[in-house]
């Protein structure tokens, strides 16, 4: 008798355990966010902001609360109502909104000594003369993962790590975020880097389904399919459409002997050569002669720098990493795959593979220090919330790379966003997409945008809808001093365009 009522307490113990626990797992936090006042000038013209700081409670679609989702507002103080409104982001997945915030979208900027390193702290903040806070009011968003955005309730991790989820939770944040803030009958933009063109590429389409048509779409430094960046067996795609870029960086370090008039010239050069040439070469495979072979290599030597013994013994195919490795080499340095123009000591001169990206060693903590700095002091958030800047850095993270809109038998190798975008445009024709290229990004090269964009299958007066510019930069271009000028310019102009 004493052994099952010792069962049964034990039993109720366990219940009253399991309900606590549940309990305190879907619990709803409140949201909290943080206001603040801010001033940037312009053209010698002050205006003044207001910024709203931290998280909102995200509902799914039965308003049930899944997460909350941060993000910064700054809004023109006095503005009209039809002010356009950008939501903005990074990549990774899954990165903070910080890079494009605190190096070219924001009311302050990290000043870079481009295209070196950087000092350590104190580091220079300066008012950010090329934001776009003068044409539009601003929405930087980070992902559930990133920044102050976590899940809640019942929600899990997974359920917004994924090329679809991704999609569906900040297509959830924007449409909650417009209706919350008066913006639904305005104009509006969707504007990510890297990843997040990949993203930009299915979420005009998975909101426009909703009926939130975007004005327009910026990518900042594009990549549509993801196989483009993988140097698969049997494929030679991703060999064909870095090698512009490797030749860019090449004609940037006077490893050419034929530089052209200037790189623009140089390039069309090297873009004909891939196509009539190079790709008709790797295409033949093994059925190439050995003649024809060696004139190949010696081609491909000429544009890039590396010798045509690299070339022959790496049968023609250099894949990026081992591209970053070689060019330098006999310097003892590598160069960078966010912009080639950075260059770092190589590690292992011996290594067929770099170890290290001079680029992103040579940026990343000042940005990380001096926007966290402006973050909790001049945002005013509490100094006990955490600030995460890539999920990485979360135990157990994990992508899910499927993506309703690719076929199931190709789902784990060819994913692409760009059957997304391509619908999108032929069911909305005042859609417009703005591409800034930088020439020396080999993370999401050039013409890798260039081949997919001719590949859509749009007529003549669609694809016009596409504006393509280009950079003498990397993939964060507004490191540059020339090319944060011009990308002003360019996201000013298409802003103008599409206000109607």
């Amino acid at each position: 008798m004493q052994k099952l009522i010792y069962c049964f307490l034990f039993s109720c113990i366990s219940l009253i355990l399991l309900a606590q626990e549940k309990s305190q797992k879907t619990e709803i936090p409140e949201a909290e966010t943080f206001i603040s006042n801010h001033s940037v000038t312009v053209d010698g013209k002050a205006i003044s902001l207001t910024a709203e700081t931290g998280t909102v409670q995200l509902r799914d679609e039965n308003d049930k609360p899944i997460a909350l989702f941060g993000f910064i507002h700054y809004k023109k103080e006095n503005s009209t109502e039809n002010r356009p409104i950008v939501f903005a982001f990074n990549g990774g997945p899954l990165s903070a909104s910080f890079w494009l915030h605190f190096g070219i979208l924001g009311p302050k900027r990290i000043a870079i000594n481009d295209p070196a390193y950087t000092k350590p702290a104190p580091y220079n903040v300066l008012n950010n003369e090329y934001t776009l806070l003068d044409k539009a009011d601003l929405v930087m968003i980070d992902p559930v993962g990133v920044g102050f955005s976590r899940p809640i309730g019942e929600a899990e991790w997974e359920d917004f790590w994924g090329v679809d989820q991704d999609i569906r939770s900040i297509g959830l944040f924007i449409e909650q975020f417009i209706i919350r803030a008066n913006k639904m009958n305005v104009p509006k933009y969707l504007l990510g880097e890297s990843y997040g063109t990949f993203r930009n590429a299915g979420l005009v389409k998975h909101l426009q389904d909703k009926g939130i048509a975007m004005n327009g779409v910026i990518m900042v430094s594009a990549v549509f399919e993801l196989q483009h960046l993988l140097f698969g067996p049997g494929d030679d795609t991703a060999y064909l459409i870095h090698f512009p870029t490797y030749a860019a960086t090449a004609w940037y370090y006077n490893m050419v002997a034929n530089k052209g008039e200037n790189l623009e010239s140089f390039l069309d050069e090297v873009r004909s050569f891939t196509q009539n040439e190079y790709a008709p070469a790797l295409l033949k495979g093994d059925q190439m002669s050995a003649t024809e072979k060696e004139s190949i290599a010696q081609k491909l030597s000429d544009y890039s720098g590396l010798s045509q013994d690299y070339w022959l013994r790496a049968d023609l195919r250099v894949t990026n990493g081992e591209f970053f490795q070689e060019l330098l080499r006999d310097d003892g340095l590598t160069v960078g795959r966010l912009d080639s123009r950075f260059s770092g000591v190589n590690e292992d001169l011996l290594s067929q593979n770099s170890f290290t990206d001079p680029q992103s060693d040579a940026i990343s903590p000042p940005y990380i220090a001096a926007f966290k700095d402006y973050l909790y002091n001049d945002l005013k958030v509490r100094k006990d919330l955490s600030y995460v800047t890539s999920a990485g850095s979360r135990p157990n993270f994990k992508w899910d790379w499927r993506h309703r809109g690719n076929m199931a038998w190709n789902a784990q190798v060819a994913v692409s966003t760009l059957p997304d975008m391509s619908s999108a445009m032929k069911r909305n024709p005042n859609l417009k997409i703005l591409i800034l290229n930088g020439y020396y990004d080999i993370a999401t090269v050039f013409y890798g945008v260039e081949h997919s964009i001719n590949h859509m299958g749009l007529n003549p007066e669609l694809k016009k809808n596409i504006i393509m510019k280009y950079y003498e930069a990397g993939h964060m271009m507004y490191t540059h001093k020339p090319s944060m000028v011009q990308f002003k310019k360019d996201v000013e102009e298409f802003i103008d365009m599409t206000t109607y």
